[in-house]
């Protein structure tokens, strides 16, 4: 189960975190992969590291909050390998703040980089996969899209993945005839560039304890096995899904 073999990944947000850990391990069930991402440089260097698993894989370069850079991107793919079967939209930033402080530009800063990246690249790399009547769709939201927190205050992050929550339910509803499935992975707290200086703080790890049932913050590899679930052949009846990855965070 869950070969991919013959199947062409697409990864934004792939120079490193949790973007790189999921295109290596699509790599390791067969897939080829298409990454993108601004630092073209992370991009080759983890090409390189893909293409000794014995597959192949194009790096684009591609700010995803630019929709001509996106289509482009999707362009690309599609002259190098003639589908696109699967997208994950990974790429993602965010300025912290509270409702009271945030500015306008923090707001705009990461809502662009965090909801309405989602829907370019889903657009463009969508239209390849309704050309060819398959695709597999995964969001790579936050279980923040589902809750809010006492941790820190992030008001515009909670609202970007709580849209990314329903874009991917509206989105499996509409591409479902071109049998496309769209679903959403809602990750914890895993370490990345973006989160390590906040998560390795003893006051964070002090409540990620208390909060968290599994005790402990997600490990490189974690998300794999769902991402590689929601991408296979065998899940072709499971869409619309929001999933969490959290160690039981929001189960409680």
């Amino acid at each position: 189960m869950f070969d991919l073999t013959g199947r062409v990944v697409v990864v934004s947000g792939a120079s490193s975190g949790l973007g790189a850990q999921m295109a290596k391990g699509f790599a390791g069930q067969g897939a080829d992969l298409v990454i993108t991402a601004r630092r073209v440089e992370k991009l080759e260097a983890l090409a390189e590291e893909i293409r000794a698993m014995g597959v192949k894989c194009l790096p684009i370069k591609c700010d995803v909050t630019d929709p001509k850079m996106v289509d482009d991107a999707a362009k690309k793919a599609e002259e190098e390998f003639g589908k696109i079967d699967v997208l994950v939209n990974c790429a993602g930033s965010a300025k912290n703040a509270g409702v009271l402080e945030m500015t306008d530009e923090e707001w705009d800063f990461t809502i662009a980089a965090d909801m309405s990246s989602v829907f370019y690249v889903t657009r463009a790399f969508g239209n390849i996969m309704k050309k060819n009547n398959y695709g597999r769709i995964i969001n790579i939201a936050s279980m923040y899209g589902l809750v809010g927190n006492t941790a820190m205050d992030t008001v515009a992050y909670h609202t970007s993945k709580g849209g990314v929550v329903n874009f991917t339910r509206a989105v499996a509803a509409e591409l479902a005839k071109y049998n496309i499935t769209c679903n959403a992975i809602c990750p914890g707290y895993f370490e990345t560039e973006l989160t390590v200086d906040t998560l390795k703080t003893a006051e964070f790890t002090q409540y990620m304890k208390a909060t968290v049932p599994l005790g402990r913050y997600g490990e490189s590899g974690e998300l794999n096995a769902g991402a590689i679930f929601l991408a296979s052949d065998e899940a072709s009846y499971v869409t619309g899904v929001i999933l969490p990855i959290d160690g039981g965070y929001t189960c409680v």
